[in-house]
């Protein structure tokens, strides 16, 4: 696919890493002098951290049928409209979502939970960047993947993922152990639905597995650090990706199928940037413009 303006979607579960994948496309950017629109996924949540705590106290058995995860709770259809206007044009409207970590944004006077107003897109940018939850998203209503020039999926094994945001959400974002155990449980059907298919339609996965014991991930425990881990990279364009230059690159990595490589923890940002930067390149190279 050749745009004028690209769409990049960094795409996984909450708590399964895609701000690192994000932070490392901002370093590139940086050093590339790329003009990038950050977006995320949470920004297009359709309620207030309040307005969805007091839609689940009244009916507590929607606790089930409505998560983060789900179509219903999100406004795709500004997702879409964003997406699809960027694509044609390079604009668009979104907002942030604030979280306890957003430092910036409470000192401005915003509330944890709540939205910035809807606002323009900043002008002059190369490319869009996405990070959250629906980038490679179709439903019989919505096909957000088909706008995406580029999906990087984020998929750590499922107990590390678990880990991953037991560890962020009662560290930075103030929940117990036990509720976010509990959303946990009550998201599974919508993961199952909504995430997992998504991870089919990227065109590179990253998925970090522990080598160390996570063998109950719902125990309070550290995550397990990138030196604890390996991580497996898949590939949809194999015949297009460099692997010799990537083996020789890339110190004690391996592959154990035609697209796919492995690479200690440690070494993921090098791998990053190795696989991400050329690919950036080639679409804003390829660009069509009118």
């Amino acid at each position: 696919m050749s745009r004028e303006y690209p769409i990049i979607a960094v795409t996984g579960s909450s708590g399964a890493g895609t701000t690192t994948i994000k932070d490392a496309f901002e370093r590139m950017f940086n050093r590339e002098k790329i003009e990038a629109a950050f977006v995320h996924g949470d920004s297009f949540h359709r309620y207030s951290r309040e307005e969805m705590n007091k839609i689940l106290l009244e009916a507590p058995e929607r606790k089930k049928s409505l998560s983060h995860f789900a179509v219903e709770a999100n406004m795709l259809d500004e997702l879409d409209r964003l997406f699809g206007s960027y694509a044609d044009n390079g604009t668009g409207i979104y907002r942030h979502y604030i979280h306890a970590e957003d430092t910036e944004m409470l000192e401005l006077g915003f509330r944890v939970g709540t939205f910035t107003p809807w606002t323009e897109l900043p002008e002059g940018t190369d490319l869009l960047l996405y990070e959250g939850l629906h980038g490679g998203l179709v439903t019989d209503e919505f096909n957000i993947a088909q706008y995406v020039d580029l999906l990087v999926g984020v998929a750590p094994t499922i107990n590390l993922e678990w880990i991953q945001k037991i560890e962020r959400d009662t560290n930075l974002r103030g929940y117990s152990q036990e509720a976010v155990i509990d959303t946990i449980q009550s998201r599974m059907s919508d993961y199952m639905q909504y995430i997992l298919p998504q991870f089919s339609r990227t065109h590179i996965n990253f998925q970090r597995i522990p080598t160390v014991d996570t063998s109950n991930p719902l125990a309070l425990q550290d995550v397990p650090s990138n030196d604890e881990s390996m991580v497996i990279i898949r590939f949809k364009d194999r015949l297009s990706t460099d692997f010799p230059y990537l083996l020789a690159m890339v110190k004690d990595s391996f592959m154990t199928r035609p697209d796919t490589l492995v690479i200690p923890g440690g070494k993921m940002s090098l791998a990053m940037e190795l696989i991400l930067t050329p690919r950036i390149h080639e679409l804003l190279e390829n660009r069509r413009f009118r």
